[in-house]
């Protein structure tokens, strides 16, 4: 039988709060000069207030690196799934963010060389002694509200409006909209082979997930 990991505790509570006051600091580096205010929106994932402090790129993506780093390797470890649905939805993750690591990785080293790795508490259980359906439903547990607070993320930087570098403006977006379209099917995956594990909102019986993201859980995740 799956067992979360002692020690670990839910953070449903306090999300919406840490989402909205996350990124407050000030970044190092030279700001660029592009700002926009998208419209929120898709999915029921709650958005941050309008008219909160102005973000800060840097630690947008100093955050998301090690997020982004967790996911895939979770998600190489759907190469042993029994489901093809599953082997595939991991392979997509881990060539997808791969990529995207290594973009985030240059545009810090780029534009904001000082900028610190933040400390990274993991939210997703250690995966590699599970196998068969208990793999498929532990990682489709976890990765829904991992995926959720990259979703929130994302889309906090994209409300809040502050100087964003067009590239970070459109990869912002992007990793909006893949990740809220692989919540969707994960919950249908979770629903179908594992009916008996959805709880409220068709999340599994860890909510919204646990731990939390950076120093002081800075980001939900």
């Amino acid at each position: 039988m799956v067992q979360w990991k002692r020690g670990r505790r839910p953070v449903l509570g306090g999300l919406l709060i840490i989402v909205i006051t996350a990124f407050a600091g000030t970044a190092c580096g030279t700001p660029p000069t592009t700002s926009v205010a998208p419209t929120a929106g898709g999915l029921d994932v709650p958005m941050p207030m309008m008219g909160g402090p102005r973000v800060d790129e840097a630690s947008y993506l100093a955050e998301m690196i090690p997020h982004h780093e967790e996911a895939v390797a979770a998600a190489t470890q759907l190469a042993r799934s029994p489901r093809p649905e599953m082997r595939a939805l991991g392979q997509r993750i881990v060539a997808t963010q791969s990529v995207e690591i290594q973009q985030m990785t240059g545009w810090l080293a780029t534009w904001y060389p000082r900028q610190p790795r933040p400390e990274y508490r993991p939210m997703m259980r250690d995966l590699s002694a599970l196998s068969g359906d208990d793999l498929d439903r532990a990682f489709l547990t976890d990765m829904i509200p991992h995926h959720m607070s990259a979703v929130m993320m994302s889309q906090r930087v994209l409300i809040a409006g502050g100087p964003l570098h067009p590239e970070v403006l459109g990869f912002a977006g992007t990793v909006r909209d893949v990740q809220r379209s692989e919540i969707v099917l994960m919950r249908g995956y979770l629903t179908s082979w594992f009916p008996t594990s959805t709880g409220p909102g068709g999340m599994g019986p860890g909510g919204m997930g646990q731990g939390g993201m950076g120093q002081g859980g800075g980001w939900p995740r």
